[in-house]
């Protein structure tokens, strides 16, 4: 199926892109804004990837309830209140003024994280009740992209808006894309039946919790999705440009063109291999990201060959990611799908946080390079589990 079929039998799913192209554009064109403003103010290793980490935290706090509450609520009338909820939250950055407003800015993530990451739940569980079969795994596959290519835009436009114009110009940008998001979603219609749930909060978050433990493939795959995860590459990059790359390039275009170089291999990876890619060599593509991550790690403190290497680790990463979520989406009932999938969520962003923490505290101890170094090897162990469980049987 290509993607005009796609949105010629399901007009809906345009869009539903359109909408994610927006949102997600102004999810992350804010990033480079922070991270600069975080080198300004000389902030620590640590800081930086406490600060990271708070991109990921709310997900691994808050899943157990956002999955029943997205399980229960009308999903146009949720998503709309998150949107607000990150415009709010956009706009506030603006009061960051120094270091001890640090506090402040983790409390404002936290909230617009939260409410990214509930909107990201949402409408991962409207896709199946709209579609099925090879209409959603190219669905899962054009989100895919679509991420890629706005986290690719989002950090390279601005990089350079923030070199050129300062950090608050970011931000008011970034609040104008959830304007028109808020009014693109305002025009769409989920055609779907919500069925009222009788079950307590408390109830609904431990029955998704038997259902999971009862169902030990879906464990296996959420933790395969999982190591995902260990591509959470931020504060790699932001060190890397405060360490090695400054000297050469001014910090928030390092940054940028750091990250735009590897989501723009995020978004041609799933072009190039797409026809490879099964159950049964699933195990062949953790192994060569892990190599890749590797390579990268060898190459990384140069600017320029650190920019070819950091493009090898994003080739395969969106296969993995949008193929792992549809082997979970496919395995679950739909009445459990927002329980079981913020669940999920909550394991892959626990992943980025560990991820973002052991690159945070370790770098006091290893050069950046054997942490990138790990981080690949640790793919290629994922790789040999996946084959040893024979998950794809």
């Amino acid at each position: 199926m290509k993607y005009q079929e796609l949105f010629g039998q399901y007009p809906i799913i345009k869009q539903i892109s359109i909408l994610q192209f927006i949102a997600y554009m102004g999810a992350w064109f804010s990033n480079v804004a922070i991270y600069s403003m975080l080198v300004d103010f000389n902030a620590s290793a640590f800081t930086i990837s406490l600060v990271t980490a708070m991109y990921f935290l709310p997900a691994v706090i808050l899943s157990p309830f956002s999955g029943t509450f997205v399980d229960r609520v009308d999903p146009k009338k949720l998503m709309m209140i998150l949107l607000f909820s990150e415009l709010a939250m956009t706009i506030s950055f603006l009061t960051i003024k120094s270091i001890d407003d640090v506090p402040m800015l983790l409390l404002f993530l936290f909230i617009r994280t939260s409410s990214a990451s509930m909107f990201f739940t949402s409408e991962m569980t409207l896709m199946p009740k709209l579609i099925k079969g090879e209409a959603l795994v190219k669905a899962n596959e054009l989100h895919s992209i679509i991420w890629s290519f706005t986290f690719t835009a989002g950090m390279a436009l601005g990089g350079v808006v923030v070199h050129s114009f300062g950090i608050k110009s970011a931000f008011i940008i970034d609040s104008s894309m959830f304007v028109i998001s808020i009014l693109i979603l305002s025009k769409i219609d989920f055609d779907i039946e919500i069925k009222k749930v009788t079950q307590t909060i408390f109830s609904s978050i431990k029955d998704g919790y038997d259902y999971i433990i009862a169902h030990k493939e879906i464990i296996k795959l959420i933790f395969l999705h999982g190591s995902v995860g260990l591509t959470a590459f931020d504060t790699l990059v932001t060190l890397l440009a405060n360490y090695h790359y400054k000297y050469i390039i001014a910090v928030p275009l390092a940054i940028g063109l750091s990250n735009a170089t590897r989501a723009l291999a995020l978004m041609i990876g799933p072009l190039v291999i797409q026809r490879w890619v099964s159950k049964t060599n699933l195990f062949y593509i953790f192994v060569f990201q892990g190599i890749f991550i590797i390579i990268w790690g060898f190459v990384q403190n140069n600017f320029y060959s650190g920019l070819v290497g950091i493009f090898f680790t994003g080739l395969l990463t969106t296969t993995l990611w949008s193929y792992t979520y549809a082997l979970i989406q496919e395995r679950v009932e739909h009445n459990y799908l927002g329980r079981v999938l913020a669940y999920n969520e909550m394991i892959f962003m626990l992943s980025n946080v560990f991820t973002t923490l052991f690159i945070g505290i370790m770098v006091s101890f290893i050069d950046l390079m054997w942490i990138t170094i790990i981080l690949g090897v640790l793919f290629i162990l994922v790789g040999f589990y996946y084959r040893s469980q024979k998950i794809w049987i």
